[in-house]
């Protein structure tokens, strides 16, 4: 991944991350929360070797107790020392249990042992501190015979902080533990996430290429031809740009037959469908839309006509193309609807008479488009398009998982037939992956240099998906 992909993630991922931030702050002030205090007492003892001799002799008998030092520091914590501590306070503990609460350090290249004492109670620490100071000189002047003092150069005093919970030190950690987690959750999530997002994710899968990008729109259910309904809107625009982009596929004089299918349903292929021929033919084209959809047709409904006779008609020779082949609107569009649903959809659409119905429509349109149903499901798709110039396939953002869209491009490539362009549909208009309209000041056109990068065919320089 490189930065700006980090960076997307993070902006379309910020919920999970805040919310598992907030986890841990919370986390960590739960535990401090329920964490005892503790308090820390301190006294300092100077070790040294009693000398009423010359210069030379104090030395010696300084560097002495500074190679002894270390080692009287380790007696500190002993029972020899800490007995008398519990004897003298009346502690409740032995003095090994006393011992984990007690430590005694001696700094490099010095005679001085500083001892600490960490309880609950501050008092007691303290209490404890001092008793054991006193213990650990007796202790010393014992066993040394009285070649060896100990000085008390800090006495304990109650302490009046307590040294943890360290609350601000707990909240950090506990905010920077969150932080990672929640990024690290984002990051797993969207490399788990295999559903096409956008352009690059249909980039790595195809060479094809991308020749639309259609915004979703809640309300396409109630107004798929958004075309005829909303023709200044920027979604009908988008579709406008479709049509524009279709019409630089090929520049090879010939028929122009298009099958129009997707991976999986209900990824918009016969609203796009629908409304590219509508756009067509808005351009002055001659244009003839076919739901070749023989198990589930939705064309006719969505253009408002009579849908009983149709396709499967004309293909069984119960009906001429001239009696079934409907005009719709006031340009140059004609609907041949699907007629009734047959109990072999993929002989009829397999058979030469469709072949031979789709070569006479292409002597009589400029352009043929086909509204097949989905790929994986069913071969219908594949069989026609080998028929045609070529399938268009829909992929829809946030719904197609790339398996699914690599199924369907293999689907079509193990029958011969050609992949002309990809058109990606349910495109999102918020969020990093958002595709939006009008930001540079042509929202009356539906442009942005966004919404182009999108829908200007290219080819990617390699294939990586497949």
């Amino acid at each position: 991944m490189e930065l700006a992909d980090y960076l997307r993630i993070l902006r379309k991922r910020w919920l999970v991350i805040l919310v598992l931030t907030l986890v841990g702050i919370a986390a960590s002030a739960t535990a401090t929360l329920l964490m005892t205090p503790q308090y820390r007492a301190t006294t300092q003892v100077f070790v040294y070797v009693p000398s009423s001799g010359t210069v030379g002799e104090l030395a010696q008998g300084g560097s002495f107790a500074q190679n002894q030092v270390r080692s009287y520091a380790e007696a500190v914590s002993t029972p020899r020392v800490l007995d008398d501590v519990v004897a003298s306070l009346g502690l409740d503990e032995t003095a090994d249990e006393l011992g984990e609460s007690v430590t005694a350090e001696a700094p490099l290249n010095t005679v001085n042992i500083e001892i600490a004492v960490v309880r609950e109670s501050p008092t007691e620490a303290a209490d404890i501190a001092n008793a054991t100071t006193s213990s650990f000189e007796a202790v010393i002047d014992d066993i040394t015979s009285g070649q060896v003092s100990v000085s008390v150069l800090r006495e304990a005093s109650v302490p009046r902080e307590p040294i943890s919970p360290n609350t601000n030190l707990n909240l950090a950690l506990g905010l920077l533990i969150g932080l990672a987690v929640g990024i690290g959750l984002a990051v797993l999530m969207e490399v788990l996430d295999t559903r096409i997002r956008g352009q690059r994710d249909v980039e790595a899968l195809t060479q094809a290429p991308i020749i639309g990008g259609i915004a979703y729109d809640p309300n396409a259910v109630k107004r798929p031809l958004i075309v005829q309904d909303d023709p200044h809107s920027p979604r009908a625009e988008a579709f406008r740009t479709l049509r524009t982009n279709l019409q630089f596929l090929d520049i090879e004089p010939g028929a122009r037959s298009f099958v129009i299918t997707s991976s999986v349903p209900a990824e918009g292929k016969s609203t796009t469908s629908a409304n590219l021929a509508i756009a067509l033919a808005d351009s002055g084209a001659r244009v003839v839309i076919i739901d070749g959809d023989l198990r589930r047709p939705k064309l006719a409904e969505y253009m408002g006509l009579e849908g009983a006779v149709g396709l499967t008609d004309v293909l069984i020779q119960r009906a001429s193309l001239g009696d079934v082949l409907q005009p719709w609107g006031r340009r140059g569009l004609s609907v041949l609807p699907a007629g009734s649903v047959p109990p072999n959809p993929s002989e009829l659409l397999g058979s030469r008479a469709m072949q031979s119905l789709v070569h006479a429509l292409e002597q009589e349109f400029d352009v043929v488009i086909i509204d097949m149903p989905p790929l994986l499901p069913v071969t219908d798709a594949a069989l026609v398009s080998k028929m045609t110039k070529g399938a268009l396939v829909v992929a829809a953002a946030g719904k197609t998982d790339r398996r699914e869209l690599e199924g369907a491009l293999a689907a079509l490539e193990n029958v011969g037939a050609r992949v002309s362009g990809i058109i990606i549909t349910m495109l999102p208009t918020k969020g990093p992956d958002a595709y939006g309209y009008g930001r540079y000041g042509y929202g009356g056109y539906g442009y942005t240099a966004e919404a182009n990068a999108v829908t200007t065919p290219r080819r990617p320089k390699a294939s990586r998906g497949r």
